[in-house]
C-alpha cells in the first residue's frame, strides 16, 4: 500500500447550496444544502483514500469547528496529524443554480498562522517521512501569515527523505516552489499564464508554457483547461486528454481529483497516455458526485475508456 501525506495549510468547510434561478438583490429559496470537510489538501487526501492508499493529512484546522474534519477522517480512514489553531477553519459557500447552470462562490477568510505553527507542521511531516512516505501532496493556498516560500521548504524536506512531491497551488507560492523541483504540478491554464506573466489561449500555448516549466526541473506539468480537457507535458513527451461529455453534479474538487489521479497513476507506474486517461477519469468521476467523493472504481474505468488521447 502506498503511503501518502497530504499537507493542507488552508483547509475549508465547503458548503454547497442548490438555489434554482439564483438572483442577486433578491430573496432566494434554498432547495438543498450540504456541508463537507474540504480544502484542496483534504479533498486530495479523500480521493486518494477512496483509491486505496494509506493517507495522512497534516496542516492546520481551527479548533472551533475541527469536529467536522475529525468525523470525516474517521469515516474515510484518513490519518489525522493536523495542528489545531485558535479560531475556526474558513467556510467556502458554493451556490449552485441547476436551472441557469451557474455557480457562484463565496470564499471567507481563514485562520492565520505564523512561523511557530509552520514549524509544527514541519515536525509532523518530518515524523511521517521518518516512518516512510512515498508521496507528499502539497495543495491549496497559504493562510495569512505564511511566506510564499513555504511550499519550497516543504518540498525540499520531503525530497531529502526520498519522497516524491505533487504541488497544486498558484500565484507567488507556486512561483517560489518551482526551484525546489516538485515532481508534479497541476495549474489550470489561467494559473499557468499568471505564473509566466502572459495570458494563454488554447492548447498549443498551454503546451509551450508547460515545456518552459519542465525545462526548469519539474517532472510533469498537467494543465487543466475545463471542458477542453488537459495537456500533460514531461521532458520527453506531451499529449492532450479530451474528456467525454457527462452530466455534472458539482464542480467541487474536480481539480483536486485530477491531482489525486496523477499521484495514483504514478504509484502504478503508468505511462503518460494512461496517466492522462486515469487522472481525467478520476476528475470526471468527482464531477458526477456531490462533495469530495468518487464513484465506484468500475465507473472510473468506464470513464477512462471514453477519454480521448491526442498529440500536443
Amino acid at each position: 500500500m502506498t503511503r501518502i501525506a497530504a499537507v493542507s495549510l488552508n483547509s475549508a468547510v465547503d458548503q454547497t447550496v442548490r438555489v434554482p434561478r439564483f438572483a442577486v438583490d433578491a430573496v432566494n429559496r434554498v432547495e438543498a444544502s450540504r456541508v463537507d470537510a474540504g480544502g484542496k489538501g483534504i479533498n486530495v487526501a479523500s480521493f486518494l483514500a477512496h483509491l486505496g492508499h494509506e493517507v495522512t493529512v497534516t496542516g492546520f484546522l481551527g479548533r472551533e469547528n475541527a469536529a467536522l474534519f475529525e468525523r470525516h477522517f474517521a469515516q474515510t480512514g484518513i490519518g489525522d496529524a493536523c495542528l489545531r489553531l485558535d479560531g475556526a477553519t474558513r467556510t467556502n459557500v458554493k451556490i449552485v443554480d441547476p436551472v441557469l447552470d451557474q455557480v457562484t462562490d463565496l470564499n471567507f477568510p481563514g485562520i492565520s498562522a505564523g512561523p511557530e505553527a509552520l514549524e509544527g507542521v514541519g515536525r509532523a511531516l518530518g515524523a511521517l517521512l521518518e516512518a516512510g512516505l512515498d508521496w507528499v501532496a502539497l495543495c491549496g493556498s497559504l493562510p495569512e501569515g505564511l511566506p510564499p516560500e513555504t511550499y519550497a521548504g516543504l518540498i525540499r524536506q520531503a525530497r531529502e527523505k526520498g519522497a516524491r512531491v505533487a504541488l497544486d497551488t498558484s500565484g507567488a507560492p507556486l512561483a517560489a516552489a518551482l526551484s525546489a523541483g516538485p515532481d508534479i504540478i497541476k495549474p489550470n491554464i489561467a494559473e499557468l499564464g499568471a505564473l509566466l506573466g502572459r495570458p494563454l489561449a488554447g492548447r498549443d500555448e498551454a503546451v509551450a508554457a508547460a515545456r518552459e516549466i519542465v525545462a526548469g526541473g519539474v517532472g510533469l506539468v498537467a494543465v487543466s483547461m475545463g471542458a477542453e480537457g488537459a495537456v500533460l507535458v514531461t521532458r520527453d513527451a506531451s499529449l492532450c486528454a479530451v474528456p467525454p461529455g457527462i452530466e455534472v453534479a458539482s464542480t467541487v474538487g474536480a481539480g483536486d481529483a485530477m491531482v489525486a489521479g496523477l499521484i495514483h497513476a504514478a504509484t502504478r507506474g503508468l505511462d503518460l497516455a494512461e496517466t492522462a486517461r486515469l487522472a481525467t477519469a478520476v476528475s470526471l468521476g468527482a464531477l458526477g458526485e456531490i462533495g469530495p467523493h468518487l464513484p465506484p472504481i468500475d465507473r472510473i474505468e468506464d470513464l477512462m475508456a471514453a477519454v480521448g488521447i491526442g498529440a500536443a
